[in-house]
């Protein structure tokens, strides 16, 4: 597992709690509501975004088509970034050693953004190093700029990663906005490895989360690739499609047997989707019938509406893949 500690270029102060890196969240630049927003990251990790990000930001159509496909982008996007790519990012907790410097900010409503500059500056030699995020409607995070950091030697482990599924209904009742960003990420490879065709899913939890989708862009009848979950514990045999999680210690998209197309989803994206359906707390006894589930104890969250890919994490992924190029997957990329 890769741990470190991320150190000031300057004059090399610790910055960071020891961090192991994990796979950048899909959800990352993605804005919600207007309200605030938890940690982007848990407690003891980070994630590299290997793409240009934060400010400035311009135009698609400022790229010529050359430069375009240098930056691996195949369909227009937006907001499109012309900062610095390599950026790392870790929650606020796991930040040491900085001052805030607030006046640096972007055009920020409750909190602190991005802005030109760096909002954070080492404590101890001056140097900008990084900028707080935390306002309304975005996830909140320290992003390090990456020519003003240096990854060090950890001197104690990382704290222990909490596993288990997501939590698919938030307490308010809507949808987890981290399981509609995955899901919607992860319908791109979807409609790419289904070359146009329709798509079987199996009952339960994924045709709850991708079949609608599925059956919008997808047309009815014919032959069907056969999609389904493949994993630890799951070898995903018989699939054309395996959704599979990212390895822990890797980073990388698990890999079955059988060389069927993958589509990637975080840890605790594929954990729910692999778990058990509802069940009873309470055995049932007596003469109820196999199945049937007592109705003597509270049932779980359920949502106000009918689940839906986020369609910006759809169309970011898209967009950066050169097949959104043929006909077909571009037609669908349009209707999205």
């Amino acid at each position: 597992m890769d741990v470190c500690v991320y150190g000031c270029a300057g004059c090399g102060a610790e910055l960071t709690a020891p961090v192991a890196r994990v796979p950048l969240p899909p959800e990352t630049h993605l804005t919600y509501g207007h309200g605030w927003l938890p940690p982007l990251m848990e407690p003891g990790t980070y994630a590299v975004d290997p793409e240009p990000s934060g400010p400035p930001y311009g135009a698609f159509e400022d790229l010529s088509e050359a430069e375009a496909e240098a930056r691996g982008l195949f369909a227009p996007v937006w907001p499109l970034s012309f900062g610095k790519s390599g950026r790392i990012v870790v929650a606020p907790g796991d930040s040491r050693g900085t001052v805030l410097i607030p006046e640096h900010g972007g055009d920020s409503c409750r909190g602190v953004c991005a802005g030109a500059l760096p909002t954070m500056a080492c404590a101890a030699c001056g140097l900008l190093v990084a900028s707080r995020v935390d306002d309304c409607g975005l996830w909140q995070a320290v992003w390090y700029e990456p020519d003003a950091v240096r990854r060090m030697p950890a001197t104690a482990p990382a704290p222990a990663r909490p596993s288990g599924p997501v939590p698919p209904v938030l307490p308010d009742g809507w949808w987890n906005p981290r399981l509609e960003a995955a899901a919607g990420a992860a319908l791109a490879p979807l409609l790419r490895a289904s070359g146009g065709g329709p798509v079987a899913l199996p009952d339960g939890a994924v045709g709850d989360v991708f079949g609608r989708a599925l059956r919008r862009l997808l047309p009815a009848g014919g032959p069907a690739k056969r999609a389904g979950l493949a994993g630890p514990g799951l070898p995903g045999d018989g699939l054309d499609i395996a959704l599979v999680p990212y390895d822990p210690a890797t980073c990388e998209p698990w890999r079955p047997p059988g060389g069927p197309a993958t589509v990637p989803l975080p840890a605790s994206v594929w954990a729910y989707l692999a778990g058990p359906a509802e069940t009873s707390p309470v055995p049932a006894s007596g003469t109820l019938p196999h199945g049937v589930l007592r109705d003597d104890y509270p049932l779980p969250d359920h949502p106000w509406e009918l689940f839906r890919p986020d369609r910006r994490a759809t169309l970011r992924t898209l967009a950066r893949m050169p097949e959104v190029r043929l006909p077909w997957l571009r037609a669908l990329y349009e209707r999205c």
